[in-house]
């Protein structure tokens, strides 16, 4: 959630091209964004107290794919941390589509983000198929 800016405005861009858009509650509630908690116990509490996990897989399971925003992030081009690896995993499983738009990370479940078999979009969001 720390592109919380992007997100919108990828959301206001496929809504202009016709698709509806799910996005994470913390987008509409900033002041329950994790990213603006200061300690791993705050981000715990806010994700238990608002039940950001569930509510993901929820909006996942309405969606007949997910778009992961992976920019550079720690150093990484195209990071995906836990919550979104797992978020990508729950789709996975469903049978959902899931693009990323930009290529995978070289980190340490970079394998299984490899079988998950993503469509790339290398940056190009017309290359949503609707």
């Amino acid at each position: 959630m720390q592109f919380h800016k992007e997100m919108g405005d990828v959301r206001d861009t496929l809504k202009a091209r016709g698709f509806t858009v799910f996005v994470p509650g913390e987008l509409t509630d900033l002041d329950h964004n994790e990213y603006y908690q200061h300690s791993d116990e705050e981000r715990i509490t806010v994700k238990i107290e608002y039940d950001f996990i569930r509510e993901h897989f929820r909006r996942i399971e309405q969606a007949e794919a997910i778009l992961i925003l992976n920019y550079e992030k720690k150093g990484v081009p195209g990071y995906i941390g836990g919550n979104t690896f797992l978020e990508m995993g729950y789709a996975f499983g469903l049978g959902k589509k899931i693009y990323l738009l930009n290529p995978i990370p070289d980190m340490d479940y970079k394998t299984e983000m490899h079988a998950i078999q993503p469509v790339i979009l290398n940056g190009d969001l017309s290359k949503i198929n609707s």
